[in-house]
């Protein structure tokens, strides 16, 4: 077998995975189109147990993407401010998205934030509890000049939880296979705070409040499928 020959059939052998690649990640059903809809300015509770929305709307939500971008990759957004009896202030922001496709998945918090400025000076996996059940989690710090801003977000994608790169693309690459189209809704909340641990401690706090208030149907709007499945580590 010649040089040529043996290219032209390594060409052909790859064309033709990635034809049958592209043919199972094409989805033929959308899980979006299958679920009853919800509206998140309804769906999120102004007030819920030490937190409540402040009168004038103080200090707004910065959101780290352009009115375009957030435009073409989301059906819905929602943002927030919440102020406990203590005056901490958290920041709650939510994207959701009917088409996790590749061109449309939900932009992670840590490649918004350096696209408008920030740096991420730390970022990890954690997981915070709810009742019997874990929440996966990842938690970043993000610095503008003399803003300090620790953020913690999950991703849903269908019914799992994914924090990072990874976790989505195969999250997304598994239904794809199943030939669905999953949605997807970006759950983040920070606060503005030099100390970052102190700050994740709030934004736990919070968050079990906020998710604790909710009906378990409106929940799984949030967290998906939480639980044993969402242990899976996929790094």
């Amino acid at each position: 077998m010649t040089p040529f020959t043996r290219r032209a059939i390594i060409l052909t052998v790859l064309m033709l995975g990635t034809s049958m690649l592209s043919v199972a990640l094409t989805p033929t059903r959308r899980i979006a189109f299958e679920a009853s809809q919800f509206d998140l300015e309804a769906l999120i509770p102004r007030q819920f147990d030490d937190w409540q929305m402040p009168e004038g709307g103080i200090q707004a939500v910065v959101n780290p993407q352009t009115q375009e971008a957030l435009s073409d990759l989301y059906s819905q957004t929602l943002s927030r401010t919440y102020v406990n009896s203590d005056g901490r202030r958290i920041m709650l922001s939510l994207a959701y998205g009917e088409d996790q496709s590749s061109h449309k998945r939900i932009h992670r918090p840590e490649m918004c934030y350096p696209a408008q400025g920030f740096d991420i000076t730390s970022k990890w996996k954690d997981t915070i509890s709810l009742d019997s059940e874990t929440i996966p989690i990842m938690r970043i710090t993000a610095r503008l000049g003399e803003r300090y801003e620790p953020v913690s977000y999950w991703i849903r994608v269908g019914d799992k939880l994914v924090r990072g790169q990874v976790e989505q693309t195969l999250t997304r690459f598994s239904y794809g296979f199943k030939g669905i189209m999953p949605d997807g809704i970006l759950f983040r909340v920070s606060e503005i705070n030099k100390d970052s641990q102190d700050s994740f401690a709030l934004q736990d706090q919070f968050i079990r409040a906020l998710l604790s208030s909710l009906t378990l149907k409106d929940r799984k709007i949030l967290v998906g499928l939480i639980g044993s499945e969402n242990d899976v580590d996929l790094k």
